[in-house]
């Protein structure tokens, strides 16, 4: 592999120019800081907040995130003040949001999983339903 300037590490995309999701090499060059700049330089807050909808479970757990951060910390600011109830808002945010994001992650890559076990079983069931036909047919 050659060692390339910056530009270097993009590799281009078989998908349409259109696309904005470049494809980059996961090789690093050994250099912890020229990775870590060259990760950074990746970053782009707008691109990621413009694709939040296609991201999986990201939509769904940050709206409960939201409703359950904004409730809980109503009823606590109500109770015991600004400062502490904005904390517990941000935390129950965090909490609701991290939790609903890994359980629908569970969900699916369970999912995935009975999938492939469905598409790994399709050929044996054709198999056996020719093996049936044929003896059927060969038996009369």
């Amino acid at each position: 592999m050659s060692s390339d300037s910056g530009e270097g590490t993009q590799v281009a995309s078989s998908q349409p120019s259109e696309s904005r999701r470049p494809v980059y090499r996961v090789e690093s060059t050994g250099n912890f800081w020229h990775d870590a700049r060259e990760a950074f330089k990746r970053i782009s807050i707008a691109d990621d907040f413009q694709r939040l909808g296609e991201m999986p479970c990201a939509r769904n757990s940050l709206m409960s995130g939201i409703a359950s951060g904004v409730g809980v910390g109503v009823i606590r600011i109500m109770s015991a003040g600004f400062l502490v109830g904005s904390h517990w808002a941000v935390g129950t945010f965090m909490v609701v949001s991290l939790g609903t994001w890994t359980v629908c992650q569970r969900n699916i890559e369970a999912e995935r999983r009975k999938l492939q076990k469905v598409v790994e079983e399709m050929p044996k069931r054709f198999i056996k339903q020719k093996d049936k036909t044929i003896d059927e047919s060969g038996g009369s």
